[in-house]
């Protein structure tokens, strides 16, 4: 096509130039060279806009793919104390001595595959498809060794997140209208992109998540749901947005009605809504500010026998790059969380609906129906240099009551940002010097880290049941636990990763 056009073009230009020489020909002649002249433009002009529908229809044009790989390996080493385990609520708690978990050589893989389609004019639809699993294994049985709430199972919003097996699931779709009525306004709908939020994007060598994330030390779950956003241009306060966000994190089905036979189901949706203003997003500097509330919250994500009450969830985070800082840039972060919790007096069942009840309810045992708020404060430091290196360190602490809804987060003990207590951590990334070929943005690297666990109270990353300080485990019966408790932990790992 480019070549007629080409040579089309080439043939006008010729009669153009050629007419003067037939300067003294009839005048009929000459309007006859005029007509095929208009008739060649025209034919020339429709060919060139055949041409910009085609290249407008072209692959590259409408479709963007892109993904990951990557290979762990991680040597992970605990310790649990004297404790007593919960063995139901007719048994007795059996006393069970401290002993010391390891897992010298865990290795895993995860693949990612992105896919970008422009629909329509301002309508995209965005996909991510991940498969996470460990070597030698098509369950999650090694990374679930019955320690914390958030790894005892796979849950809806952790699939690809957590190992399991060698299947490509559906992490991420959703559909994003732009632009609407001309406003810098946007909707979004779909299986959100609520995972790996700022400032977590750092330590995987990530880019900033932009508007579509989420701040990563209240959220880290992939949540089916919408957000309605708005980014007004404000001089005082570059890059400025808002956005107004819904989920759903459990469906309850029918309710039936016992005039059918049936009995009314005590069960409600439990939804998520949240509201997040960003009022600085700029290269060198960004604020975030977070509100969300989890209604009807379950007992058992993967069974619910029964929900426990609400939760209220505040954050605020900033983070800021300075540029030549002696040889390289220098990022740094702090981000503060609350948690509310507001328990309605049911208990947690132990086997789903019509099961025993376990006494436990919303971060409360018992009747006890008071309301506990918690507390986190993350920071950390990254330093980038000239040649590709990336060196890293970040703290985080949570308090007793502290819990957020952080279950997909990539570490593997526990989310380290729901702990109670402490975690330190750090890490050094080596970019590889290699030309990127499938987009600008692709590149390769090695990550060595090392995280150490400093728990305080028991419960890290689970709502159900009142936390017991560490030290007391061993005190009375009345502390038993369902999870075997750790009083600390440690994790050296080790990736090989390539980013499209």
């Amino acid at each position: 096509m480019r070549r007629l056009v080409a040579a089309l073009t080439t043939c006008l230009a010729v009669v153009s130039l050629a007419l003067p020489a037939f300067a003294r020909a009839e005048t009929q002649d000459q309007k006859e060279q005029q007509e095929k002249i208009d008739k060649l433009a025209k034919e020339l002009e429709a060919l060139k806009k055949e041409v910009k529908r085609t290249e407008d229809k072209s692959l590259g044009r409408w479709l963007t793919i892109g993904g990951d790989y990557r290979f762990r390996i991680d040597s992970l080493h605990g310790e649990v104390p004297n404790y007593f385990q919960y063995l139901g609520p007719t048994a007795m708690p059996a006393a069970v001595p401290g002993y010391k978990p390891t897992n010298d050589t865990l290795m895993t893989n995860r693949f990612g595959l992105n896919m970008k389609a422009k629909a329509t004019q301002d309508v995209t639809i965005s996909s991510r498809l991940l498969m996470y699993k460990t070597f030698g294994m098509q369950t999650a049985q090694a990374t679930n060794a019955g320690f914390f709430a958030d790894r005892s199972s796979v849950l809806d919003g952790t699939v690809g997140h957590i190992p399991l097996d060698n299947t490509l699931r559906v992490d991420q779709v959703y559909a994003t209208w732009n632009n609407i009525a001309g406003q810098p306004i946007w909707f979004s709908v779909g299986r959100r992109p609520s995972t790996g939020g700022s400032p977590t994007h750092l330590r995987q060598d990530n880019d900033r998540p932009g508007s579509a994330g989420v701040p990563g030390l209240l959220v880290d779950y992939a949540f089916d749901g919408a957000t309605l956003g708005f980014a007004p241009e404000i001089d005082a306060l570059p890059g400025a947005f808002g956005k107004l966000c819904a989920g759903r994190g459990f469906e309850a089905g029918y309710d039936v009605s016992p005039q059918t036979g049936g009995t009314k189901s005590l069960l409600k949706d439990t939804d998520m809504l949240g509201v997040s203003l960003v009022p600085v997003d700029i290269d060198p500097i960004r604020v975030d500010l977070q509100w969300n509330r989890g209604f009807n919250i379950f007992d058992n994500p993967n069974n619910v026998g029964a929900q426990l009450g609400d939760i209220d969830w505040f954050g605020a985070g900033v983070l800021s790059t300075l540029k030549e800082v002696g040889p390289g840039n220098l990022t740094m972060f702090a981000s503060g969380g609350l948690s509310i919790t507001h328990p309605n007096g049911n208990h947690a069942l132990l086997a789903g609906l019509n099961s025993p009840d376990s006494g436990a309810g919303l971060l409360v045992n018992g009747p006890d129906k008071s309301s506990n708020t918690g507390y986190s404060v993350y920071a950390g430091l990254r330093y980038d240099l000239p040649s590709g290196t990336k060196i890293g360190g970040e703290y985080n602490h949570g308090s007793e009551f502290w819990i957020p809804f952080v279950p997909a987060a990539d570490d593997m003990w526990t989310s380290k940002l729901g702990t109670r207590g402490n975690v330190y951590e750090v890490y050094l990334i080596q970019e590889l010097p290699l030309a990127a070929i499938a987009s600008f943005t692709s590149k390769t690297f090695f990550r060595l880290g090392y995280q150490y666990y400093d728990f305080t109270y028991t419960g890290s990353n689970n709502w159900v049941g009142a936390p017991v300080k560490i030290s007391d485990l061993s005190a009375s019966p009345m502390n038993a636990q369902m999870f075997a408790p750790l009083k600390s932990a440690h994790d050296i790992y080790a990736t090989f990763e390539v980013k499209l």
